[in-house]
């Protein structure tokens, strides 16, 4: 459930609205010659990874506090990602929000989507020069 508070509900982001913005940026992820083959060597289960995705954007702009997963130790495992992956991830991702979602909504989603992906990659760099160091 939204939290009245939560920066999409003044927007009229929706559940289904998240989840059809997952639904088709993970089909452009999976089709895409950069990031397809990563998310398609790491992911088993794309309704289960789907569902989960979900419920971190619901998370993110709702506030629901469906999620309660760990993204960075996930993301530091996978030694294939790099900043074009990042980067890539991005351009789909804001393609995708521009066309699915209400220009505000998208806006948001793409703010919180840029945020996400600077933490991920300093998170990462911080974890992989620690990973080094003790070897």
């Amino acid at each position: 459930m939204a939290h009245p508070k939560a920066p999409g509900t003044v927007l009229n982001i929706t559940e289904p609205m998240i989840r059809q913005l997952v639904d088709a940026f993970y089909a452009k992820v999976r089709a895409d010659a950069v990031l397809g083959p990563v998310f398609e060597a790491k992911i088993h289960d794309w309704d289960e990874h789907l569902a989960k995705l979900s419920d971190f954007w619901s998370s993110i702009v709702l506030m629901s506090g469906r999620y309660k997963g760990r993204p960075m130790p996930v993301h530091a495992a996978i030694p294939e990602i790099s900043d074009e992956h990042f980067a890539r991830w991005l351009q789909l991702f804001g393609e995708t929000a521009t066309a699915v979602c209400p220009p505000q909504a998208a806006h948001l989603f793409n703010d919180r989507a840029a945020r996400i992906a600077e933490s991920l990659k300093s998170g990462i760099a911080i974890m992989r020069r620690e990973a080094a160091a003790a070897t």
